[in-house]
């Protein structure tokens, strides 16, 4: 479970980039709403302390648990289905011991080690149409059970992940190109029928925010009023920003314009009071985490390690891409959370709990270097 490793190859980049963007969200959260803080705080400290330990535990036994973590998956993600809380048109978290849990966060790791191992074992047949709709069946349970909660802009994330996985593991390419010859346009068929006034393909909430993002001036005291708030704070925080916890009575923070704010908008109340400085620290923290992930993984030492790092990899820099595209409307209005910046522990101890795995990974590649 344990081996040993020395100090000088830990990946101490990373470790950096982690405690930078988690302190930039502690700060931003005070800003947005103090009350959280603290929890933020003490989650981030206790998701470094599992990240820590988890970077120095053998990945590769841990994964030999992979079936424990598929079934652990539907568990939690069939319990919020069944006794969750439910909120703002969802149903998707639950308490455990008085903690507010969001199950659909840890189904993203949980599938990222499943499908690392189950990969590494079925590599040589990867290809075979068995192993694919084996692969693809063993998705649908936990994409169904997240999708019917309603969480789509999840659903989404795992098929992105799935599909970032199964490129990275040695998927033939003649097989992704079929595919995206058929996905493609299955998928603007489908966006065709959603617009339509009758649909029941997705909730009415959700295709009001598609049309928000195609008419925003039909929309802008309804669905687009939170998007068209977001972009006014970016703008206004112009170079350096309105100065953190300002009293500006023209803030939009201020005004209460913007609801939620330490969650899904988080992005604004950086943008409006640190400016576009603040917003390209959080993108280029975000980007070289995202491609440090991504550098690990092509020096893995085996295919699962490879898959971990592409799987969280990809979940950062895609979902940070939906938010801050969210907060700046360059796309519809979905829900994710930023990345280490916006409050959320399940999301939070999540992404850490990922991270040690990919620590734990570029460890094992630079012990197996020493040993040839």
């Amino acid at each position: 479970m344990f081996k040993q490793y020395r100090i000088r190859d830990y990946d101490f980049k990373l470790l950096i980039l982690l405690i930078a963007i988690t302190a930039v969200g502690i700060i931003a959260i005070g800003s947005a709403d103090s009350s959280y803080q603290n929890r933020q705080l003490w989650g981030a400290l206790f998701g470094l302390f599992m990240m820590l330990f988890l970077s120095v535990t053998d990945y590769t036994f841990l994964l030999k648990f992979y079936w424990v973590y598929y079934i652990l998956n539907l568990v939690l993600l069939t319990l919020v289905r069944l006794f969750g809380d439910s909120s703002n048109n969802a149903q998707r978290w639950f308490e455990i011991a008085g903690i507010r849990f969001q199950p659909s966060e840890t189904s993203k790791i949980l599938l990222i080690l499943f499908y690392a191992q189950f990969i590494m074992i079925h590599r040589e047949k990867l290809n075979s149409l068995k192993n694919i709709l084996l692969m693809f069946a063993l998705l649908i349970p936990p994409f169904w059970l997240i999708y019917i909660q309603p969480d789509f802009s999840t659903s989404v994330i795992v098929m992105v992940i799935f599909a970032t996985m199964l490129f990275v593991g040695g998927l033939s390419m003649r097989i992704i190109l079929t595919t995206l010859a058929v996905v493609v346009p299955a998928f603007l068929i489908m966006l065709s029928i959603v617009l339509q006034p009758d649909q029941t393909l997705i909730r009415d909430y959700q295709r009001n925010r598609i049309l928000a993002y195609l008419h925003p001036e039909e929309y802008e005291t309804g669905e687009a009023y939170q998007q068209n708030n977001s972009v006014m704070a970016i703008g206004s925080g112009q170079l350096t920003g309105k100065g953190y916890r300002n009293n500006e009575i023209t803030s939009v923070k201020n005004g209460n314009f913007i609801s939620e704010p330490q969650t899904d908008f988080i992005f604004a109340i950086i943008g409006e009071e640190f400016g576009f400085a603040g917003t390209c620290t959080v993108i280029i923290l975000l980007f070289l985490i995202a491609t440090e992930c991504f550098l690990v993984g092509m020096r893995s030492r085996d295919i699962s390690g490879t898959v971990i790092c592409a799987g969280i990899g990809i979940e950062v820099a895609f979902q940070s891409f939906i938010n801050i595209g969210v907060a700046t409307f360059l796309i519809p209005n979905t829900g994710l959370p930023l990345p280490f910046v916006s409050y959320g522990l399940s999301s939070l101890l999540s992404l850490f709990i990922g991270m040690g795995f990919v620590m734990n990974v570029s460890l094992q590649r630079k012990e197996k270097n020493q040993n040839q």
